[in-house]
């Protein structure tokens, strides 16, 4: 049974938790209130349980959801090569809005769609969702709403959408707070060499580059090294025999082959994708930072579906970048 409870109360807080915890324990779904809008969330390693998120809001496996942790040293336990840049980013941002893309654990037994081999993480600054995710442990998370609508922000409003496909909806307030903007998460893909930002949002390029100066900017290539031109022969090159007879000198051929350089490949949202040659498929991370701000997946272009960053020399999946 479908049961809403005001987590301004104490007492009702507590038992809204309780049975949030034992609906997820159940593969149901539960909405609660994030740091930026409500959130519909599943158990994380139940394929059962994300499915019905999905058909809760309407969406196919091709936008996988991202994971909400309650602690920064989840991240290893769900991450594989993990860079030391972004974990310097992870504890300098987190709680708050920042998302990383990251390879996922191959080893995990889990199913959040589409993801090619990554996973989208952050953890949310909300006193009820880390109480909530402290509970539970890492959760599937969506903003609260049907695909195509505006995310809730309340859990009533929330309810008017999703009706009884949630079994606890966890009042507390409306997200984003009054005087908030509601600015969504700052989505960065830590797979490629490069860290990328592929959705602006909370935390501005500025304070990524406080932490990591070579984080790249949304749609940003890098610059591509030099190598010595036609008008500036190597040092060798200038060091000529003397002529048997006066004549003209011949000028030293120049070296061939392109500039060096190039971009570093785009991750997948939730996997790693190997760079190969021809045209470059969509890269889901950027995919994802349509399907959402904080949550919210339909605010701005997310992760899942979503704006560009450049060239990418790997394809990867559209993303719902609800967190």
């Amino acid at each position: 049974m479908t049961t809403t409870y005001n987590c301004s109360s104490d007492d009702e807080r507590a038992k809204g938790l309780e049975h949030a915890q034992r609906a997820i324990s159940e593969k149901k779904c539960v909405v609660f209130p994030t740091d930026t809008v409500y959130g519909i969330a599943a158990d994380a390693f139940s394929p059962q349980a994300v499915t019905m998120l999905l058909v809760s809001k309407g969406r196919s496996r091709t936008m996988p959801p991202p994971v909400l942790i309650p602690r920064i040293n989840a991240l290893d336990g769900l991450a594989t090569e993990v860079s030391a840049e972004a974990r310097k980013l992870a504890e300098a941002f987190w709680p708050g809005g920042l998302t990383l893309i990251l390879h996922a654990q191959p080893s995990l037994d889990w199913d959040l769609g589409e993801t090619k081999g990554t996973v989208a993480l952050r953890m949310p600054d909300d006193e009820i969702a880390l109480e909530l995710l402290t509970l539970t442990g890492p959760l599937a998370v969506s903003s609260a709403n049907r695909t195509g609508q505006a995310p809730g922000q309340t859990a009533a409003a929330a309810r008017e959408q999703l009706a009884d496909s949630v079994e606890v909806y966890l009042e507390g307030g409306p997200r984003p707070v009054e005087g908030d903007a509601g600015v969504p998460s700052t989505i960065v893909d830590a797979t490629g060499p490069r860290l990328r930002v592929v959705r602006n949002g909370a935390v501005s390029l500025d304070q990524l580059r406080e932490h990591v100066p070579g984080v790249l900017g949304l749609g940003e290539i890098p610059m591509a090294e030099e190598e010595p031109s036609e008008e500036e022969p190597a040092e060798a090159e200038l060091v000529k025999e003397p002529a048997a007879e006066p004549g003209p000198v011949e000028a030293a051929p120049a070296a061939e082959g392109e500039p060096a350089g190039g971009t570093p490949a785009a991750k997948s949202p939730t996997g790693a994708n190997p760079a190969h040659s021809g045209p470059a498929e969509p890269n889901p991370a950027e995919s994802r930072a349509e399907g959402s701000g904080s949550t919210a997946d339909e605010v701005q272009p997310s992760a899942s579906g979503s704006s560009a960053v450049g060239p990418s020399a790997s394809a990867a999946p559209a993303r719902d970048t609800g967190s």
